[in-house]
C-alpha cells in the first residue's frame, strides 16, 4: 500500500520535473514536505481512488502521508 502510494506521488512529482522521493514517512506533509499543489492533490485523489477505491478527502482535508495510510487501512 505504502509502495503504491510512493509510486503515485513520484509520478506526480516527475511530471513537474521534481526529484523523486526514496521513501515516505507518516509525518510527511503533502504540501510542504512533498511539494504538492492543490492541483497535484486533486490528481492524487483521483489516482488513489482508482487504485484503492477510496476517496481520501471524503471526510475532509488530508495533510500527511500518515493520514492517507490510515484511510487506506480501513
Amino acid at each position: 500500500m505504502k509502495n503504491k502510494l510512493l509510486v503515485i506521488i513520484n509520478d506526480i512529482r516527475r511530471a513537474k520535473n521534481q526529484p523523486v522521493v526514496d521513501d515516505l514517512h507518516e509525518n510527511d506533509n503533502l504540501r510542504s514536505d512533498l511539494g504538492l499543489t492543490s492541483f497535484d492533490l486533486a490528481e492524487l485523489t483521483v489516482r488513489v481512488e482508482d487504485e484503492f477505491d477510496i476517496d481520501i478527502f471524503e471526510d475532509g482535508l488530508v495533510n500527511t502521508v500518515g493520514e492517507i495510510l490510515k484511510k487506506l487501512e480501513k
